[in-house]
């Protein structure tokens, strides 16, 4: 599966949850670890990790295996590695403080990014 089938699965796995403000930025120019960063919000904890989980399945579903995910404990943050696909998903006051569209995106240093 390429980066762009890759992204396209998690951004549908994230709208099946009702994910809020889904953002894609585009770091190719910024990072050796990553291609794509999908931001997305959740209204609750239970809902950060049911997102989280929904973008799992759903690759696993499409033969692709997550290097790894982090943060199902707390469900405040939690990542989920995909390789070329990194997703944040986030409450959204973990969000507006760590604020990764701006570290990441146009402003950051390196580049503008694509947001969808």
């Amino acid at each position: 599966m390429n980066t762009e089938q890759l992204k396209e699965l998690v951004v549908d796995a994230l709208e099946d949850r009702k994910g809020v403000d889904i953002k894609i930025l585009d770091v190719r120019d910024k990072s050796s670890v990553t291609d794509i960063l999908v931001i997305v919000g959740g209204n609750s904890s239970r809902q950060v990790k049911a997102l989280a989980d929904s973008v799992v399945e759903k690759a696993k579903a499409s033969g692709v295996q997550p290097l790894g995910m982090e943060g199902q404990q707390e469900s405040s943050w939690v990542l989920v590695d995909l390789g070329d696909v990194v997703v944040h998903v986030m409450l959204p006051e973990t969000r507006d403080f760590y604020n990764l569209e701006k570290l990441w995106g146009e402003d950051a240093p390196g580049g503008a990014s694509g947001n969808d």
